[in-house]
């Protein structure tokens, strides 16, 4: 009878119609009984639990009113729909609830039914608003935290809603979250029919070249709406124009040669950029739903970091993010951008005194002489007079540091949003990093290649000349801390399929790996790809 229930709304409405009939039909209801059944069936100590007993076990499922039967059909809809989101159908089938609702014939199944559809609301309801996975439990580096609402704040939020608006609003409202459902779907098409035919041969094709192989990178770029559809063996100008617009759809340099890089990326099948696309949505459904008016936004997949204005992007620069080694990986998270440091020191991290630069100083104890050694006080020590081979990871007393210059490791300002992992976003010396396509070379903080021109974008909110008040305060060439009198919020975010600002989708590679352990965990929650034409 349930079969097809996810396509097929017909069959919905008609058995939850069955199955509330059934509910209006059990035996005459004694309140202490559902009372005490429902007070049986709650999970002990669960935010469930807490909320009957502050609503006096009420029902909020399984009454006989229009509305009771309304949150019904809301539920089972919902329910019935997970799958559009991306997500798992979790603990609760529908089938299963309908058929135990039409099986209700005593006031303690009421009370147990009441309290499965409850559960099975607040996993649902938790899940689309802040994701079926726990980031933390997947990769070390996401130590983004999540806002999660409780169990009794759903249902108490449910209740105080009244018209069913409630279950409208608990997807993420931004426009990249909608945009990539649209994308979904029309993924989950392409696939369904097989996706975007025969790959092209790993090979360098480019301007000028004929062939078989030019051929078939042609109708590849058809298939994915690159090129109208031709039959020319050349590699001729539109097809040039075809290869640089994906490239840059795809973060490569857009020099119109199909190279290796390229070509990978070109091969790339629909299954695997639609798992990209469920990860984008459930990354989104980790993100602070106010993301701030004005915010900064750093995606490390894509090597950028914006200013964003009322939802628009007001400047973008590129950016050089942590290598990828266990140590050294950006981590995703969000906070709020305080300060900004013009001719900062250096104050060398622990970790890379006693890694790096320790053991050079073993070997010559006039080795790295830019950075001052200095004891506890801050006085700077004689390195001639110590024997630095007494020392070693634990024991090591003296702090370095590297003072204010434009050779300075964080270049001639930084910008700061206090955190625990010492992460932050900083001038460079090493300008020649932001002219590679793949940009993972930092300890973990975040080098801009602009970084003038933000403290620019960010001034202008407090300065009448912000270009003047920052070159004035760099002339002085000492460290100088200037506040931000609005804290911008800032997001760390690793993206790897996002919808550009004029409506395009974008895929990144996933430099870091981490997606793919994502959508390992999500394909373990119960996430499937749809199945392929055969």
């Amino acid at each position: 009878m349930f079969s097809g229930i996810r396509t097929r709304t017909g069959i919905i409405f008609t058995a939850c119609f069955l199955a509330s009939a059934a509910i209006a039909n059990t035996e005459p209801r004694s309140t202490t009984a559902f009372q005490m059944a429902v007070a049986e069936f709650a999970p002990s100590g669960s935010g469930i639990a807490e909320f009957y007993r502050e609503n006096g076990f009420e029902p909020v499922w399984v009454g006989e009113t229009s509305q009771h039967a309304a949150r019904r059909s809301q539920l089972i809809r919902a329910l019935a729909k997970v799958d559009m989101h991306g997500l798992p159908q979790g603990t609760y089938s529908v089938p299963t609830l309908l058929e135990r609702m039409k099986e209700a014939r005593t006031t303690r199944d009421l009370g147990a039914i009441e309290i499965q559809l409850s559960r099975a609301f607040v996993e649902y309801a938790r899940n689309l608003q802040s994701g079926a996975l726990r980031p933390s439990t997947i990769d070390d580096g996401l130590v983004r935290k999540v806002e999660r609402s409780s169990a009794k704040d759903h249902l108490t939020n449910l209740i105080s809603a009244g018209d069913g608006n409630y279950f409208d609003q608990l997807a993420p409202q931004s426009t990249q979250y909608r945009a990539l459902m649209k994308q979904k779907l029309v993924l989950e098409q392409l696939v369904h029919q097989g996706g975007w035919g025969p790959t092209v041969p790993v090979d360098k094709l480019e301007y000028g070249d004929a062939g078989p192989n030019v051929i078939r990178l042609r109708n590849r770029l058809v298939s994915m709406g690159y090129l109208r559809p031709t039959a020319s063996p050349e590699f001729d100008e539109t097809l040039l124009a075809a290869v640089q617009a994906f490239q840059s759809d795809h973060g490569l340099a857009a020099d119109g040669v199909a190279g290796q890089g390229t070509i990978t990326e070109l091969n790339r099948s629909a299954s695997d950029r639609l798992k990209s696309v469920y990860v984008a949505l459930e990354r989104e459904r980790w993100l602070p739903r106010e993301r701030g008016e004005r915010h900064i936004l750093v995606n490390q997949a894509d090597f950028s970091a914006k200013i964003v204005d009322d939802g628009s992007v007001t400047f973008e620069t590129r950016a050089v993010i942590g290598k990828n080694t266990h140590d050294r990986r950006s981590p995703e998270f969000s906070d709020e951008m305080e300060h900004m440091v013009i001719n900062p020191s250096w104050y060398v991290p622990r970790s890379i005194i006693t890694k790096e630069y320790l053991p050079k100083l073993k070997s010559n104890p006039n080795a790295v002489g830019h950075i001052q050694i200095t004891d506890r006080s801050g006085r700077q020590i004689n390195r001639g007079a110590v024997d630095f081979n007494q020392f070693n990871a634990r024991n090591f007393p003296f702090a370095m540091r590297q003072p204010p210059s434009k050779s300075n490791a964080l270049g001639l300002v930084k910008f700061m949003f206090p955190n625990q992992y010492n992460i932050y976003l900083h001038d460079t010396p090493h300008k020649n990093l932001f002219a590679r396509e793949v940009r993972a070379f930092s300890h973990g903080c975040i080098r801009l290649a602009d970084p003038f021109e933000f403290a620019y974008a960010l001034l202008a909110k407090q300065e009448e000349d912000p270009k003047a008040f920052f070159h004035r305060v760099l002339a002085t060439g000492k460290e100088t801390t200037v506040p931000l009198e609005q804290h911008v919020p800032v997001h760390l975010i690793y993206r790897t399929a996002y919808i550009g600002p004029k409506g395009q989708v974008q895929y990144r590679r996933d430099v870091y790996e981490r997606d793919g352990r994502i959508w390992e965990a999500l394909q373990k929650a119960g996430v499937a790809l749809p199945d392929v034409q055969g």
